[in-house]
């Protein structure tokens, strides 16, 4: 057996079964997220923690509902195609563990589902930063940091 394949499936389950339990959490219980895309898009931390910064930068802010739910809704959707790509691609690194697929087919589909998990949290990053979240939702903003490592990661070693 292939310890480096191995590990490459293990390192890409990992974050796939990561991502499972959010997209179960956005899908059953949306409001749970959403109320938190939401603030980000309006500012209203910025708003009434840092006021004056916040009027330098308020024009940015997005207050009607419907551009909020559907960017919302549409990362979801992202995160759903984004956790059946990582599942296809461990499916079949697994299978080419034991040489069920040609690894030359399962490395691409797993390197596609890699980045499509760093794009999700990297595009979270350029978001957020021109809603200027670093401002309120530190902790947010250093999650979406750490998870575009995560997958940076992943690309790194699938690309060995």
């Amino acid at each position: 057996m292939d310890m480096t394949l191995l590990a490459q499936t293990v390192s890409l389950a990992l974050p796939a079964a990561w991502l499972t339990l959010g997209v179960r959490d956005n899908i059953l219980h949306p409001t749970v997220n959403e109320t938190y895309t939401a603030q980000v898009f309006t500012m209203e931390r910025m708003a009434a923690d840092y006021p004056e910064e916040y009027a330098r930068v308020s024009h940015r802010s997005i207050k009607h509902r419907a551009p909020q739910r559907a960017a919302f809704y549409l990362v979801v959707f992202a995160e759903l195609v984004t956790t059946i790509t990582l599942w296809i691609g461990v499916g079949l690194l697994a299978a080419a563990l034991f040489d069920l697929v040609a690894l030359d087919m399962a490395h691409p589909v797993a390197m596609l589902g890699a980045l499509m998990f760093t794009t999700i949290w990297a595009m979270f990053t350029v978001v957020g930063n021109h809603f200027s979240y670093w401002f309120c939702h530190e902790g947010a903003q250093n999650t979406h940091f750490q998870l575009t490592l995560w997958g940076m990661a992943n690309l790194i070693f699938l690309s060995l």
